[in-house]
């Protein structure tokens, strides 16, 4: 059975430091995209950006569109209140009238 070793704080920083430079080796061994890749990928960029500006163009339209709506109902309803206000005014008067002619 393996004894459990506690590595030392240089021992820590070589690791680390290994890990590191393995890490950098790495990334300098990858491939630099050529022109047309890099051309390629910006316009996909853009047509994502472009979809993506239409969509919250489409979402801030349907939101007014709805925000509209709502109004007119309200206005309609209040309409509809007062109309039927009136209603019960002129049936209260003809109420009153009835009962002051049977009188």
């Amino acid at each position: 059975m393996k004894d459990y070793q506690n590595p030392s704080f240089q021992d820590r920083m070589g690791r680390a430091a290994a890990a590191k430079q393995k890490a950098i080796d790495a990334l300098k061994a990858r491939p630099v995209p050529d022109a047309a890749t890099l051309a390629a990928r910006r316009e996909a960029a853009e047509a994502r950006e472009a979809a993506s500006a239409e969509k919250r163009a489409a979402a801030k339209a349907a939101k007014a569109e709805a925000e509209a709506a709502r109004a007119a109902a309200a206005e309609q309803e209040e309409a509809g209140r007062v109309s039927s206000e009136e209603e019960r005014k002129a049936a209260r008067d003809a109420r009153y009238a009835a009962r002051k002619g049977r009188k």
